[in-house]
């Protein structure tokens, strides 16, 4: 089948273009730089034409709350439109478990008007809701950073590896729409200030964690509701242990 990707370039994109077309199918990594622009509506109808099913993975290129809010609105209005023009039977779009309980994150609230654009939009559909990707640790502590220190919250966090991501994507990608939201999680739970503490500790970083239950992630508190899944998820396979281990061969 030939399944259309949008945002077919990134981390999350050529995981999973890759996996589908070791599958056998036909995939179309769909994303500006390949000229097709949602925004624009530039190259949509060509992308999409004979397309049976579509992955949006796109994501807003200002983190500015309002242009976050504009970005997921309007691209995801065009391309269900496109999608509705073109004849497409799934939409499958990635977002992220918890937005509706941290109205403070500056993203989270683009991601809300992106599933009620795609509930409302006429085209079956899976919203597959996960929590933060490991990959993107060492931003979170970053953005944590005074000094030599990371303020980082106790609350709970629930990190999953890309390829486990880019699996359960794949997945229902090839399978019939649910017309329902899904989540996915790492097989780990704990507090955030222990997995970003390893993360120091396995790529030897000299900064110190500091568990700080007023540090803000992203703008939010957390709780040990927040991040976390607190109903049925689907749990990837891959340990943090394991993820730093296959990172390390990886870029040995």
């Amino acid at each position: 089948m030939k399944i259309v990707i949008i945002g077919g370039t990134g981390l999350i994109g050529t995981k999973v273009a890759a996996l589908l077309r070791g599958q056998g199918h036909d995939v179309v990594q769909a994303s500006p730089a390949t000229g097709v622009n949602t925004l624009t509506g530039e190259g949509l109808s060509a992308a999409l034409a004979g397309a049976e099913a579509v992955v949006d993975l796109a994501n807003s290129p200002s983190f500015e709350p309002a242009a976050v809010l504009s970005f997921f609105e309007q691209s995801t209005s065009n391309l269900i439109a496109a999608e509705k023009a073109a004849g497409v039977r799934h939409h499958v779009a990635l977002s992220i478990v918890g937005i509706e309980r941290s109205p403070e994150n500056g993203y989270f609230p683009g991601k809300v008007i992106q599933e009620s654009v795609v509930k409302k939009g006429g085209v079956p559909y899976t919203i597959i809701r996960s929590t933060q990707f490991m990959e993107f640790m060492g931003g979170i502590a970053d953005s944590a950073t005074a000094g030599q220190t990371v303020h980082a919250s106790p609350g709970a966090f629930q990190p999953i590896a890309a390829d486990d991501v880019a699996g359960f994507v794949a997945e229902a990608a090839v399978s019939a729409p649910i017309n329902q939201t899904i989540e996915i999680a790492g097989p780990e739970k704990k507090p955030m200030s222990d997995f970003l503490a390893g993360y120091l500790a396995a790529t030897h970083d000299a900064r110190t964690v500091v568990a700080d239950k007023n540090a803000r992630y992203f703008g939010s508190l957390v709780d040990d509701q927040s991040l976390v899944p607190l109903g049925p998820a689907k749990l990837g396979k891959l340990t943090a242990k394991a993820w730093f281990m296959q990172r390390n061969q990886t870029a040995a």
